[in-house]
């Protein structure tokens, strides 16, 4: 079958499978929190993309893999509840932004705008948005066989950039660097996977982003 995007907690992952990276997203967790599992075709190395719940699917997901990296794309809990149980059960790097990365349960090893995540011959681009936490990250990866692949965590959305609580400065900060980092940058093919729900691609997204930025949220 196909990858949809649709996922649910206690199901199944869907699994998208790239010339080089396999992606694999699952639920999890009572707020139905994305997680997404990379693997290098090439090397078989893994990284996991917020481990936010149910730290057993997540562990079941990796299998005999091995775990290199975890990378936690901001430091609300619902993203981070079963960290500390999947780096000690594997061993795996925890990753994240510095200005979020002093709220996490573990000690991480800071990422910051422009540097890479590598998942074996893989790269990941790590990219800053400031307004839904101070140390949100995306994580870019450029398929040089096909259209752009980009994890968003709670930054961006279908239908909106992430919560900003109305906070007036918050949300002018997340929409400007979703709009000059994300859109402005990246193609209409560009599928993005967000934090919790569905995927979309950035075509999609486009045309409301003066709804958006009217609307203020």
């Amino acid at each position: 079958m196909s990858y949809t995007g649709e996922v649910s907690r206690g199901a199944a992952a869907d699994v998208r499978e790239l010339d080089e990276l396999v992606i694999s997203k699952v639920s999890v967790g009572p707020h139905d929190n994305n997680a997404y599992l990379l693997r290098c075709r090439h090397t078989g190395e893994q990284v996991l993309i917020d481990a936010a719940n149910d730290a057993d699917t997540l562990l079941a997901l990796v299998g005999d893999g091995g775990l290199a990296t975890v990378v936690t794309t901001h430091r609300h809990g619902d993203h981070w509840q079963a960290l500390a149980e999947v780096v000690a059960a594997t061993g795996a790097t925890p990753l994240a932004h510095p200005d979020d990365a002093d709220e996490l349960p573990v000690k991480a090893q800071t990422v910051a705008e422009g540097q890479t995540v590598r998942v074996g011959q893989v790269e990941l681009e790590v990219i800053h948005l400031v307004g839904h936490t101070p140390g949100s990250i995306a994580l870019l990866y450029r398929d040089p066989h096909g259209h752009p692949h980009l994890f968003t965590g709670d930054s961006l959305f279908p239908g909106g950039v992430g919560n900003t609580w109305g906070d007036p400065q918050a949300f002018a900060s997340l929409l400007h660097d979703v709009e000059t980092k994300l859109f402005a940058r990246l193609p209409d093919d560009t599928w993005f996977y967000p934090g919790h729900g569905k995927d979309s691609t950035l075509g999609r997204e486009r045309p409301s982003l003066p709804e958006w930025r009217t609307r203020g949220w």
